[in-house]
């Protein structure tokens, strides 16, 4: 990737200058008290100071705490194994690469910025473990340890008062402003669903951006404990209401879909269908407050309205028509509880409402790819073997450097899709970084005496780099470059240079995350195209799941992770245009899951022995088989016939119930999941409606 025209475009902005003058102040605060107290390592706090920096308050001091947790356990770890095994190098690498490993692993399936706790604690142990067998003959573990945790906590405590004190900013009045959006953006859709006859918009494209954006914003949700902003505490609510959106989304697709049937067939409807959007408009926009035992209102004469609809629409549109009500209706109540949330978070309250079932577990039902957190955790521990067996075989006693380095960077990049092509950006900055050493400690430094004059050097190059950080195209630059550089120099208060130990410490930092790249590169690295066909298998694999699901809470959590990996999957660059139309089939397929739990419900409410009853059994038979087939092949259709041949098995046996209301709720029911699962255009769709029925 080059990077010549991205700096040569980079231009800083307040934000920009204010951010980076607010860490150098905290990163130089940290140096002089380390240099004050005569620490053994001013480098780890200084360190520490860049690696956490952020422009948000909250997002800074989480990750302050993640750090000091990480830190912790894995200096506690290191303490505890590294006395017992230091006579025996190779079972303490092999013992050192399961629990970088494993830490790993455990952090690539927790999505929470918690999951920094526990990276951390992995190449901590490794840091200081191997930091130990350095200076083995002057510093003890336990004092290795110590002096790590309490310099990093110097790091963590000065970016903080600085983050504090020198213009504070908090991610509440970020997360206020996109959360109001989303539940503009949700309106505006409806809107714009209802009201266009054709269909110019790619609405499941728009909702799918919805579902990534409250994805996004259920991450940011973590840090509100952290600041001091009007949501401080508004975590959970927060993220209940997110889980609620889920459901809107749902309906909003079911509409998107059932409006493209009835246009398909006839748009004389449309002329009465327009009073019917500008009611329930008037009903939503004119509720200056939500109150909590009104939830279930519905506008006045919702019911007469939309019974004028059906009266004047075709007759195969009617079962159509009684699919759309009760999304319009399910739309109203859920838009409805989500302002209500949101009203009472803005006014102070974290309480949910009695009437709102919380859909947030302990565990949020969020997208986890088991699979690559395996390769993630394979490739961190081959690599810290590998990297090691060089280090212990070739005698060189730098290599301790090159083992933390491809240790450190086996783990820093892997929720990456492709860490590969950002392992490479950081070998050249390191490369980039050890010119920049070599010209402050033998041009630059021998010419200082004091503090001060340390500041003022290093200001221009800190800067610089700190201004990288808020422009993604060049953050994979600024870090990397910033760190190599202040590791390399190692300052310490009696400041001396051995040309020796800083060559060898040079390559070591190059060669370790080459080590690192080849092996992340075999074991863990994937292409888009390959992540999102394994997110896909897990997409059919829920949706199977959901077949024979009761609808309640469960199957509402259930729900809310189909989405919530869609969300991701609106994320990934992917190269393959049929690729791009899974994706955007795998929303319009979710938006059927509502229909399995009904479909579930009425079965058990047939006769045993009746005839529907035993075509729907095997409807969910042949479902379950179908997706099953996609979830090896998402292109294969070859279930496709027999499915069709089983929708119309189910609507021959329909006549055969004598209740209307079950009858008409399955045709409903066979409608959607039959365009939303096979994607039938709507004049193969269902035509057996009743006359002078009322749907929903």
């Amino acid at each position: 990737m080059s990077l010549i025209k991205p700096l040569l475009a980079f231009r800083p902005n307040k934000l920009d200058w204010i951010f980076a003058t607010k860490t150098f102040i905290a990163g130089m605060l940290a140096l002089y008290i380390a240099f004050a107290l005569n620490l053994s390592y001013p480098i780890w706090a200084i360190g520490t100071v860049f690696v956490i920096a952020n422009p948000y308050a909250g997002m800074a001091a989480s990750k302050s705490i993640y750090r000091l947790l990480g830190t912790l356990f894995g200096a506690i770890f290191a303490v505890a194994v590294m006395p017992s095994l230091i006579n025996m190098p190779w079972l303490l690498v092999l013992v050192l690469a399961i629990w970088v490993g494993v830490c790993l692993y455990i952090s690539l399936i927790d999505r929470s910025p918690r999951s920094y706790v526990v990276m951390l604690a992995g190449y901590t142990a490794v840091i200081i473990c191997f930091n130990s067998i350095y200076y083995i003959e002057t510093v003890s573990i336990f004092d290795m340890a110590l002096g790590r945790f309490l310099e990093i906590s110097l790091g963590v405590v000065c970016s903080a008062v600085v983050n504090a004190i020198i213009f504070p900013m908090h991610i509440g009045p970020v997360i206020q402003m996109r959360v109001s959006k989303t539940i503009q953006d949700t309106q505006h859709v409806f809107d714009a669903i209802l009201s266009d006859e054709k269909h110019q918009n790619n609405y499941t494209q728009l909702l799918a951006n919805i579902t990534r954006d409250t994805s996004d914003i259920h991450t940011m949700a973590e840090h509100l404990d952290y600041e001091k902003s009007k949501f401080k505490g508004m975590t959970k609510p927060l993220q209940e209401l997110l889980h609620q959106m889920t459901m809107l989304v749902a309906n909003l697709v079911a509409m998107s879909e059932r409006m493209k049937q009835l246009d398909q067939i006839d748009l004389n409807y449309r002329q009465y269908f327009q009073d019917f959007h500008q009611h329930i408009n008037d009903f939503l926009q004119n509720e200056s407050e939500v109150k909590a035992d009104e939830l279930l209102y519905l506008p006045e004469h919702f019911e007469q309205k939309f019974q004028q609809i059906t009266t004047q629409a075709k007759p195969e549109q009617w079962v159509i028509l009684g699919s759309l009500k009760m999304d319009i209706r399910h739309f109203i109540q859920n838009i409805r509880a989500v302002r209500l949330i949101w009203q009472r978070m803005q006014a102070g309250d974290n309480s949910l409402p009695e009437s709102i079932v919380p859909l947030t577990t302990a565990y949020p039902s969020l997208h986890r790819d088991y699979g690559v957190a395996v390769r993630g955790g394979l490739s961190a521990f081959l690599t810290t073997i590998v990297a090691c067996a060089f280090w212990i075989l070739s005698g060189w006693k730098s290599g301790f450097m090159l083992a933390e380095m491809a240790t450190i960077t086996a783990c820093i990049l892997t929720f990456l899709d492709d860490p590969v092509p950002a392992l490479k950006l950081f070998i050249r900055a390191s490369i980039y970084a050890s010119f920049f050493v070599f010209i402050y400690a033998y041009g630059i430094f021998p010419h200082l005496t004091s503090f001060w004059e340390v500041m003022v050097v290093l200001a221009p190059f800190i800067l610089f780099c700190l201004m990288l950080y808020l422009h993604p195209p060049l953050h994979g630059l600024g870090l990397p470059l910033i760190m190599s550089t202040v590791m390399g120099l190692n300052l310490q208060n009696r400041y001396s240079m051995d040309q020796v130990a800083f060559f060898d410490m040079t390559i070591a930092t190059i060669i370790g995350p080459i080590i690192s790249v080849f092996m992340v590169h075999v074991v863990r690295s994937m292409s888009p195209d390959m992540t999102v066909q394994r997110m896909l298998a897990l997409h059919y694999k829920e949706l199977r799941q959901a077949i024979h699901m009761p609808y309640g809470t469960g199957f509402r959590i259930h729900l809310r992770g189909v989405l919530d990996r869609i969300g991701v999957l609106n994320t990934k660059q992917v190269q393959s245009q049929v690729l791009k139309d899974e994706i955007n089939n795998a929303l319009i397929e979710a938006s059927a899951m509502v229909d399995f739990t009904r479909l579930q419900e009425l079965i058990d409410k047939l006769p045993p022995k009746s005839a529907l009853k035993a075509s729907l059994l095997e409807l969910q038979k042949v479902l379950d088989e179908c997706l099953a087939q996609r979830e090896s092949d998402s292109n294969n259709r070859t279930f496709e016939a027999q499915l069709n041949q089983q929708f119309a098995q189910v609507i021959q046996n329909i006549a055969s119930i004598e209740d209307k209301e079950i009858q008409q709720r399955i045709e409903i029911s066979i409608n959607n999941i039959r365009n939303s699962i096979c994607h039938i255009p709507t004049d193969l769709a269902l035509n057996t409606a009743h006359e002078g029925a009322s749907y929903g």
